[in-house]
């Protein structure tokens, strides 16, 4: 069965790409046929593509942030190979309403990456709030889940984002610590469950639960639109 994975969030920086590569090489060393499909014009989810070792299981790389040649039609880009079991979307920070549409349509889970930050607190929640529409008309029985990227256990910082969150009966679904096994995955083109399993161990664990919720996902989990309001204070960023 295919199943298509968005990674979203409208706040820049918060490890989008981080998590979309460790996602699709996840899938690609379990056997499932992966694409990979970068939406972001800065191209990083294909540099990383453009750098996994060749004897390393492939993922079909569409470097979907780019309109494609003259010769060439957008639907023959985007054109996914048949028996492909997992699609995983990595997109930029601002999208136009018509590539959001696009990229929702279809939608079996939109994972949503944020940081331990009291602005990508803000920002992010405000964005699922108004992204929950959008995904009841484009991706009704897609449900979403938070990953905290770039934790440091025991901090304040975390504090007190697990308690905001908290405050709108949300929690991350996985929390990810700050290390430099991404760094080196990134340079590298390869995952974290690629890579010496003595060295990520920790990593390998703190996605199980992810991995877990992607692969037991239904409609019955929280979908965006039942998000309760948010105070008027708060910044709403806004499609472009």
């Amino acid at each position: 069965m295919t199943k298509k994975i968005v990674v979203l969030n409208s706040k820049g920086g918060c490890g989008k790409t981080t998590l979309s590569t460790n996602l699709a090489s996840y899938y690609a060393a379990n056997g499932y046929p992966t694409a990979l499909l970068d939406y972001d014009p800065q191209d990083s989810a294909t540099r990383w593509l453009r750098q996994r070792p060749e004897d390393r299981p492939g993922i079909h790389g569409i470097a979907a942030g780019h309109s494609p040649g003259a010769s060439v039609t957008r639907s023959f880009q985007m054109r996914i190979p048949p028996g492909t079991e997992r699609i995983i979307l990595d997109t930029p920070a601002s999208l136009k309403r018509m590539d959001m549409i696009d990229i929702l349509r279809g939608a079996a889970a939109i994972v949503i990456p944020m940081l331990p930050s009291a602005i990508d607190s803000y920002v992010t929640v405000a964005f699922i709030r108004e992204l929950g529409s959008m995904s009841r008309t484009y991706a009704p029985a897609a449900p979403f889940a938070i990953v905290a990227n770039r934790v440091r256990r025991n901090t304040r910082a975390l504090s007190s984002l697990m308690e905001f969150l908290g405050r709108f009966d949300m929690q991350p679904v996985a929390l990810l610590r700050d290390t430099q096994n991404y760094v080196h995955a990134a340079e590298t083109g390869l995952g974290i469950h690629e890579m010496n399993r003595h060295q990520t161990r920790v990593d390998r664990e703190q996605w199980n639960p992810l991995v877990e919720w992607l692969e037991t996902v239904h409609s019955e989990h929280t979908p965006m639109s039942a998000v309760p309001a948010i105070e008027p204070c708060m910044p709403k960023p806004a499609f472009a």
